[in-house]
């Protein structure tokens, strides 16, 4: 069975768009005709078998995501039913590649499966925490809480990505202008000034010198300098990929830099204590959050000893002894946790915890990019000094033999 959408006019020529299951197109249209409708045009948007094993394989982008979590969410705590829902949404949407996922998880809805099992067919769509927090709302009957929440998770980490985009744009088009700017000055500029004091058979200064030394280097060698500038890192991603072992150590190298390291625990603890908390708050076991937060942390190195706690936990220990016996989680984060197993508001101290994790990142953030402009600025200046002063030294010489 497939799903088509499709475009009709009624009775009274005014036009109506859908989606609706069918075998064939042909029987799709027929369809529309038993409800009286003449049908303008007909697609299909979803298949069972080869068509749902490509769109399940399908990304859809986190803002696309996060925005239809939030709308469907109003649909259902509007009283509309999960398929009318799935219809509205498909028809709201603009993005070809999401409406055709929506329509293939509307047509294994229609076909009597679970929502969580049919997203799971799409699961390059719907990540492991979206899928699970959907099974707790379909058991609990707090689907549209549990989805509103879900949005928010979704619509508070594209804002944090935006963030972190929108603050690092500067800074790279500052050093990629500036960039370009030096290598002009150095490969065209420099060369001809400085070929007039050659011609004076002076002797020029080091700096001067050695400035010469890098133009005719950076203008013989510029082809291997930008192969290598690109080669090199894709190299060493290759690498990193092939070989786990590698990439452990890399991680962990990275968590011992004096200011970035910190700031790669802060992210990855932020992203775990958020995950967690909408998890736990929306009643999936302990054990299962755990499992599925382990997605979401981009280190290596904190990811396995994530899973040495989960061992512990499975075990019988604590959740917050389990996070402190590697001493790589905040403290901070470990006793709220502690705080909530005590207490019984686990879900609760886990938003708190989202919530300090997340403030200590923006702030760490901003003092982080606070710092690097003006160092950049610095810098660039610094670089650009040096090439005025080696071109204008050998004048102030010229100039001190005329006197």
């Amino acid at each position: 069975m497939a799903a088509f959408n499709y475009r009709a006019l009624d009775a009274s020529g005014r036009e109506v768009s859908g989606v609706l299951e069918a075998d064939t197109s042909r029987m799709a249209r027929s369809q529309l005709r038993e409800k009286q409708l003449f049908p303008i045009e007909v697609t299909t948007v979803g298949r069972i078998g080869a068509e749902r094993t490509r769109l399940g394989r399908q990304g859809m982008p986190s803002s696309m995501l996060s925005l239809l979590t939030r709308q469907w969410s109003m649909l259902l705590d509007a009283g509309l039913t999960i398929e009318q829902s799935l219809t509205a949404l498909i028809e709201q949407c603009e993005h070809k590649g999401a409406r055709q996922i929506l329509a293939g998880v509307r047509a294994e809805v229609l076909a009597g499966h679970s929502l969580h099992m049919s997203l799971g067919l799409y699961a390059g769509a719907f990540p492991p925490i979206y899928r699970a927090v959907v099974d707790a709302g379909e058991k609990s009957g707090e689907l549209p809480t549990l989805l509103n929440r879900l949005a928010d998770y979704l619509e508070a980490w594209q804002n944090t990505r935006q963030k972190i985009f929108q603050a690092l744009l500067y800074p790279i088009i500052v050093t990629a202008v500036a960039l370009a700017v030096i290598v002009g000055l150095v490969t065209y500029v420099v060369p001809q000034i400085v070929g007039v004091f050659k011609q004076t058979k002076q002797a020029l200064p080091l700096l001067t010198r050695g400035l010469i030394l890098f133009s005719d280097f950076l203008r013989a060698g510029w082809f291997w300098l930008l192969l290598g500038a690109i080669g090199a890192p894709l190299s060493a991603r290759w690498l990193l990929k092939r070989d786990t072992a590698l990439q452990l150590r890399w991680h962990r190298a990275l968590l011992r830099l004096p200011l970035f390291g910190h700031h790669l625990r802060t992210l990855d603890s932020a992203r775990l204590a958020s995950t967690l908390s909408i998890m736990v708050g929306s009643g999936v076991p302990l054990l299962t959050a755990l499992e599925t937060s382990k997605a979401v942390i981009a280190n290596l190195f904190l990811r396995q000893a994530l899973d040495q706690a989960i061992r512990q936990v499975r075990e019988g220990s604590p959740l917050h002894r389990a996070l402190a016996a590697d001493r790589l989680f905040p403290p901070l984060l470990v006793h709220l946790i502690a705080s909530g197993e005590a207490s019984g508001t686990l879900g609760r101290m886990l938003e708190r915890a989202a919530t300090q994790q997340q403030n200590e990142l923006d702030r760490r953030t901003a003092i982080a990019l606070g710092l690097f402009e003006p160092l950049l600025i610095l810098l660039m200046g610094g670089l650009v000094l040096m090439i005025v002063l080696a071109v204008l030294m050998p004048i102030i010489e010229i100039n001190m033999l005329m006197k």
